[in-house]
Parts: C-alpha cells; sequence; structure tokens
C-alpha cells in the first residue's frame, strides 16, 4: 500500500520533467531497419496509409512551428521600434525615412516582427524538422543533429550581423548617392531591401553546419560538393544576382564572394564529417 502511494507522488512529482523531456524520446529511440530506397518506394505503393500517416505527422510538426512563430511575433512586436531604429541607422535612423502610403508605417511593422521572430523560431523550427526525419535516421545521427540545433541560430545572427556592418553599408552608400539624384528613403523598399539581404545571407551561413550534419549522417558525400563546385559558383552567381536589388557588380560581388567562402567553408565541414565518420565506423 505504502509502496504504491509512493510510485504515485513519484510519477505526479515526475509528470512535468516527463513531460518536457517528451519531445526527445525520438531521438532515443532504436535504430530502425536499414531498408533500401527501391524497397521504402514500394512499401509507399503498396501502402498509401503508411504516406498519410507521415504527412498527418507533418502537419503536426508545421502547425506546432507556426504556434511558437506566432508567439514570438507578438513579442517581437514590442520591440519593433528598437529594431527599425537598428536597422535604419546605415540611412540615418528613422528620422531619415518618409512614408508616401498611408498604411506603409503599418507593413514595415509587420514585416520586421516577422523577420525577428523568424529569426528568433529558427532552431525551434529546425527541431521540430529533426524530429519529423528522426524515426529514419540512426541513433548517433539523430544526436548530432540534436546537439547542432543551438548554432542555427548563432549562424544565423553572423549572417545576419555580416550582413548589416559589411555588405549594407556601401550598398546603401551606392543606392543613395548613384547619380547625385536626391533620394527620398521609403521605409517599405529600404526594409525590404535590408531584412532580404540579411535573410538570404543568413540562410547562407548555414551552409557549413548543414553539409557538417549531413555529412555526418552520411547522406552528403563531401567529394560530391567538391567535384560540383564549378556548377556551384555559377548557381551562386546567379543567386547574387537576384538578391542583389542594383544592376552594379560591385554590389553583387559584395553578395557573391561570401557566397562562394561559404560554399568552399560547406566543403571543409562535409570533408571534417565525413573523416570523423570513417574512423567512427572503422573504429
Amino acid at each position: 500500500m505504502i509502496r504504491r502511494l509512493l510510485s504515485r507522488l513519484w510519477r505526479a512529482f515526475t509528470a512535468p520533467f516527463r513531460w518536457l523531456l517528451r519531445p526527445l524520446q525520438p531521438f532515443f529511440a532504436e535504430n530502425p531497419q536499414d531498408t533500401p530506397l527501391g524497397e521504402t518506394v514500394q512499401k509507399a505503393i503498396a501502402n498509401p496509409g503508411d504516406v498519410l500517416a507521415h504527412l498527418a505527422a507533418l502537419r503536426g510538426h508545421l502547425m506546432r512551428s507556426v504556434l511558437v512563430l506566432i508567439l514570438a511575433s507578438l513579442v517581437a512586436f514590442q520591440y519593433a521600434p528598437v529594431i527599425l531604429d537598428w536597422l535604419a541607422a546605415p540611412v540615418g535612423g528613422i528620422a531619415a525615412l518618409e512614408a508616401v502610403d498611408v498604411t506603409e508605417p503599418v507593413g514595415v511593422v509587420m514585416r520586421i516582427t516577422f523577420f525577428a521572430a523568424f529569426a528568433v523560431s529558427l532552431p525551434y523550427i529546425a527541431f521540430e524538422l529533426l524530429r519529423f526525419i528522426a524515426p529514419g535516421l540512426a541513433r548517433k545521427s539523430r544526436l548530432i543533429g540534436l546537439f547542432a540545433i543551438p548554432l542555427v541560430l548563432v549562424l544565423f545572427a553572423f549572417g545576419v550581423a555580416f550582413t548589416y556592418y559589411v555588405l549594407l553599408p556601401p550598398a546603401v552608400t551606392f543606392l543613395v548617392n548613384f547619380m547625385d539624384i536626391p533620394t527620398q528613403v521609403r521605409p517599405a523598399s529600404y526594409v525590404a531591401f535590408a531584412t532580404g539581404l540579411m535573410f538570404w545571407i543568413g540562410i547562407a551561413f548555414e551552409l557549413p553546419l548543414i553539409s557538417f550534419v549531413l555529412a555526418a549522417m552520411g547522406l552528403l558525400p563531401a567529394r560530391w560538393l567538391s567535384a560540383n563546385w564549378r556548377i556551384a559558383v555559377v548557381v551562386l552567381a546567379v543567386l547574387a544576382a537576384a538578391i542583389t536589388p542594383t544592376v552594379d557588380p560591385i554590389n553583387m560581388l559584395l553578395v557573391w564572394v561570401p557566397l562562394v567562402a561559404i560554399y568552399f567553408i560547406s566543403v571543409g565541414t562535409a570533408s571534417l564529417a565525413q573523416r570523423q565518420r570513417a574512423r567512427r565506423l572503422a573504429g
């Protein structure tokens, strides 16, 4: 009787901790059975209900990610004026921005709020994505991905800081002083330009981490990255031209050169992870 009572008290006491650790359970489950890709596709065709079950699970992960993004937006909205003042510093602060449309300030605040909320929510979004694919990964691969999640926010923050302190000042100077034509800086166009540049460069800074994790899981051969570097350079040039809002080659190079450098760093991190994986499997 006393033992049963103590057991119930212990379960009640540990219930909050078990609830908090429940999302981590898929990372410590048994290793899945290694099934060839062709056999997996055949099973999916023969049993479409299994695919629907995975889609239902994906919907749950997406819903939780959206919920966290909404909560982060509510918090970020309170700091929107501070973020806007920091973002507008390269053009002289908020006082240098002149809205033309009545709804323009509202749209600017919403864009800044969503950008800040996405940056803060990015580790959790990565966590939900990893939880979705975790059942198909080996336990060691899951743990590698789990420990890499905090670096998602760090690398994105580095990309944003690099854009703000290195890329944005010369780009703004060129745009504002082009042909000595007086420029009225509109909040909507400037914020869209700045946040768009920060977003894509921040995502690009994730590539070394992504390549390391995928190579450590055995999903991305480093040799494939190094063999296709010429194609990557061309693709990155097209991407830099799309990201850069101007047609001059100077600002395009300011974006293209860091992207190429990040790609070759990704080749190095993938090679490092692949060597570590080979030593681990050999041992």
